[in-house]
């Protein structure tokens, strides 16, 4: 398992179900169910052997519910997330998750792509954690901005762009004028060449970068890319 693996809990005590979000959510390759449960007592076991870093978490289990795993990790101090999938519409679950922290909240029958909309920026969460160690208010907003970011942005970039990937990028350009060439890219955001062209050209395109020719080596020019004004 790498280092920066998901590692999702999934709680749900509808077989089928429980292996259908299993098999969606693993098409991320930063994504690893370790585990499903079916029900309550399971579910804390698994939470305290396992320590996901995600619980996906139904709340009708057939020996509890599942907001009270949700005050189980809480008061057990369990270093893990929680995004609700449930059936449980009634303002005081909702209300108690919101309250007790959950990253999302989904209604059954959940849209997948809602559920990798999801998921993208619970990435995101986490990237964007690891970068620093101390925060300013900017980045404080960022964070708390990344659970409440409205579905419908997820359509606002072209064709095969994807949100995590094309943050990554952009905080690569955040904290310095200094001009980057595709290379230099490609190692710090641990991308492919070919995707960080893609994501470089779509950044001049949308006017966050400027880019200039080096025609300092032999042969082809090589592309020079910088942060827009200040």
């Amino acid at each position: 398992m790498k280092e920066d693996t998901i590692k999702v809990l999934i709680v749900e005590d509808e077989p089928i179900l429980a292996e259908l979000n299993a098999e969606f959510i693993q098409r991320d390759t930063k994504v690893e169910v370790i585990g499903i449960a079916s029900s309550l007592e399971e579910a804390k076991v698994m939470v305290e052997k396992l320590k996901p870093t995600l619980i996906l978490l139904d709340n009708y289990l057939p020996d509890g519910k599942g907001i009270e795993l949700f005050e189980h990790i809480i008061n057990n101090r369990l270093d893990s997330y929680v995004i609700f999938i449930t059936a449980a519409s009634d303002m005081d679950t909702c209300s108690k998750a919101i309250r007790f922290g959950a990253f999302d909240y989904l209604i059954k029958p959940v849209s997948y792509q809602r559920l990798k909309h999801s998921l993208e920026r619970f990435e995101l969460f986490l990237y964007r954690q690891s970068l620093q160690k101390h925060v300013n208010q900017r980045r404080i907003d960022e964070l708390f901005n990344l659970q409440t970011k409205d579905f419908a942005d997820i359509n606002r970039h072209s064709k095969g762009i994807e949100e995590i990937t094309l943050q990554k990028v952009k905080d690569l350009f955040m904290h310095t004028n200094q001009p980057q060439t595709v290379d230099q890219i490609v190692e710090k955001a641990n991308i492919s060449k070919t995707t960080a062209r893609r994501y470089l050209e779509y950044c001049v395109q949308t006017k966050l970068l400027t880019v200039e020719l080096n025609h300092g080596k032999i042969g082809r020019p090589e592309r020079l890319y910088k942060r827009l004004g200040k």
